[in-house]
């Protein structure tokens, strides 16, 4: 009796080049993001501080557009399959890759709200003007720039756990999961 086929899954060992490049292009805008807007706090009201407010907002906006490609691609395209663990490690990981997910997009959008909120208009590397969602409200823009900070710290503690996850299925699993999010090399 013949074997069943393999599911389509099953087939697949490694993320799409465009998956890969999207994952790590996504990887430093945030990195990047996350540490202009930790400096931009520590500078006094100025011209360099204005500069660094304007670059964090233009990454911002680039990581809700990324991210929106991204979600696209998933979606329609298959992903490798998990790997053969405990199934707790397999929630586990799926649990991260959703929060990831929803961060990456909460934080860009809570950004824009707080910045509409303090009446500032968020204009994208000079092309356009994203529309303000809020009206001015001193108070509100507290809380949302508290929300935005809290989001961005909680997403740095989640991509330091998909890291950590990440290396220990490379180097005490050794089930070379790594593998699957890197270019393959030319042999």
């Amino acid at each position: 009796m013949p074997s069943p086929a393999p599911s389509p899954t099953a087939l697949i060992s490694r993320y799409s080049t465009p998956a890969i490049a999207l994952h790590w292009l996504m990887a430093w805008l945030v990195i990047a993001t996350y540490f202009i807007g930790l400096g931009m706090g520590e500078l006094p009201i100025g011209p360099e501080r204005i500069q660094m407010v304007g670059w964090h907002k233009w990454l911002g906006v680039t990581v809700a557009y990324v991210w929106a490609i991204r979600v696209y691609w998933r979606a329609t395209h298959q992903p490798p399959a998990p790997p053969a663990g405990a199934a707790w490690q397999n929630l586990a990981a799926h649990t991260v890759h959703g929060l990831l997910y929803v961060l990456l997009i909460a934080i860009p959008v809570t950004g824009w709200l707080m910045s509409s909120a303090k009446g500032f208009t968020t204009n994208y590397f000079g092309l356009f003007d994203l529309p303000n969602l809020l009206d001015k409200d001193k108070a509100l823009a507290h809380t949302l720039k508290e929300a935005h900070g809290f989001l961005a710290n909680t997403l740095m503690a989640l991509v330091g756990v998909h890291i950590a996850a990440a290396l220990k299925h490379q180097w005490i699993d050794k089930d070379n999961l790594l593998d699957r999010m890197r270019q393959p090399r030319n042999r």
